[in-house]
């Protein structure tokens, strides 16, 4: 169901961005813009991994170094049947974790010192599968083909903005034209809007996907939701020391947003609320005869 609702929710953006592109520049305004903006994103996307490990402070550690937190790695990727990722620690109190790599060979996996002496050996065992879940499922590509599109469709705002700036006195085909008129106010200030939140529903919709991936590789989903819980409280007072323009980029990638609040609102947030999370997991439970 949610690798259907994410293709769903892609060819809803690809088509947006079909639609004003053809609106504003035709077949070759939706090619040119959708070039640049795939090449400024794999640009990322083929150094993700560095970019986030050096943003956050993650040091790589050996089995000597962390001998416990490399026999739960170990474990996950057996279930997994993936490539062991390298492994990396943050030191901060934050309990946190995320996965990054632009393929199975290419991964890492970091944990905060912070979400070590939280969580018992079960439930890390489970968000470091679930983490292992997003590098077998290959969010980074998808993340990465989502924010093209979206980029792509920010620029062609960012351009009808400027022309309607430079351009607002000029007689064209579309004056008179209160459609036309409506059309370009809808692409410079609705569309890039829209494109966020189809963005962000994908990615909560790939945060969905790894939960369900790593309940069943790890075979205890009660572990995962035990973890979130605790996750959910951990991070109350707790938050990361880098800054919030350092980490927004990046937010998406944490098992727990570390950017998020109370207050924010469920459209505009990168992850699924915990409870809806820790509800699934625990149905996931109840459903299925799980190895211990």
């Amino acid at each position: 169901m949610n690798t259907i609702k994410t293709l769903f929710l892609i060819s809803l953006l690809t088509s947006l961005l079909l639609l004003i592109g053809y609106f504003v520049g035709g077949i070759g305004g939706i090619l040119g813009f959708l070039i640049i903006a795939l090449a400024m994103n794999f640009i990322g996307y083929w150094f993700s991994d560095r970019l986030v490990l050096a943003l956050a402070r993650a040091k790589v550690v050996t089995p000597e170094e962390e001998p416990e937190l490399h026999k739960i790695v170990d474990e996950q990727v057996r279930l997994a049947a993936i490539p062991k990722p390298k492994v990396f620690i943050i030191r901060d109190q934050a309990p946190n974790a995320f996965a990054t790599g632009r393929s199975k060979k290419h991964a890492s996996i970091a944990v905060t010192e912070g979400i070590t002496r939280l969580l018992s050996r079960e439930e890390l065992g489970g968000v470091i599968a679930h983490e292992l879940a997003h590098v077998g499922n290959r969010d980074t590509l998808i993340m990465t083909i989502v924010a093209a599109i979206a980029t792509a469709i920010s620029m062609i705002a960012w351009m009808v903005q400027w022309a309607a700036i430079f351009g607002g006195g000029r007689r064209d085909s579309r004056e008179g034209n209160a459609l036309g008129i409506i059309g370009l106010l809808v692409i410079a200030i609705v569309m890039p809007i829209v494109a966020t939140l189809i963005q962000l529903a994908i990615s909560r919709t790939r945060e969905y996907q790894a939960d369900k991936t790593g309940a069943y590789t790890s075979g205890n989903p009660l572990a995962l939701a035990s973890a979130l819980r605790k996750l959910k409280l951990g991070n109350k007072d707790r938050h990361l020391d880098v800054s919030k323009e350092r980490l927004e980029p990046v937010s998406h990638l944490f098992i727990v947003n570390p950017l998020s609040g109370a207050g924010v609102v469920r459209l505009f947030s990168t992850h699924p609320p915990f409870e809806e999370r820790v509800a699934r997991l625990e149905a996931m439970g109840r459903q299925t005869l799980w190895p211990r």
